[in-house]
């Protein structure tokens, strides 16, 4: 693997992070791909988890991008009750792992934990995450994201910006 691909991804997933704790969402939706999928499976039993999300059930399923997009136009124009107002929120990412992939796109695995604070209520998401990024100049594309969310009694409202 290139030693230069380590520092380039946690960077990048740096980046995702604070762009989106910044709520700066046209920079956010532009390092997803067109075509990326975003999937938050759905636990089956304990230690099992939806892994189609065509003919499973999932707590987030988007085909493509348009699906963040859709989100994003949403909470700008104030239609998404659940969100308003939006959380105050702090991505921390880390035992980021990479595998390359054929094509020159890389498989990474990242563990996440998201704190995020709303009407005086302060609570956490966590889990691990799977990206498959693609070069896009001198940084990435992330193609899919695969998000296990491992603590999935959701006491409030569970959105693209808590994973």
């Amino acid at each position: 693997m290139n030693p230069n691909h380590q520092h380039s991804v946690e960077q990048f997933l740096y980046r995702k992070a604070e762009l989106c704790d910044s709520q700066a969402w046209d920079d956010y939706l532009a390092l997803f791909d067109e075509q990326s999928e975003f999937h938050v499976p759905q636990w089956d039993s304990e230690h099992s988890y939806t892994t189609d999300p065509r003919r499973g059930m999932s707590l987030i399923y988007y085909a493509n991008r348009s699906g963040l997009e859709d989100r994003v136009f949403r909470l700008r124009t104030g239609r998404s009750a659940a969100s308003t107002p939006m959380p105050r929120t702090m991505h921390q990412i880390s035992n980021v792992r990479i595998r390359e992939m054929e094509g020159g796109q890389l498989e990474v695995k990242a563990n996440w934990v998201t704190h995020h604070y709303r009407f005086d209520v302060s609570d956490c998401f966590y889990g691990y995450a799977t990206y498959h990024l693609r070069p896009d100049g001198d940084s990435w594309k992330i193609t899919r994201k695969h998000v296990v969310l491992l603590n999935d009694r959701i006491n409030a409202v569970l959105d693209f910006y808590h994973l």
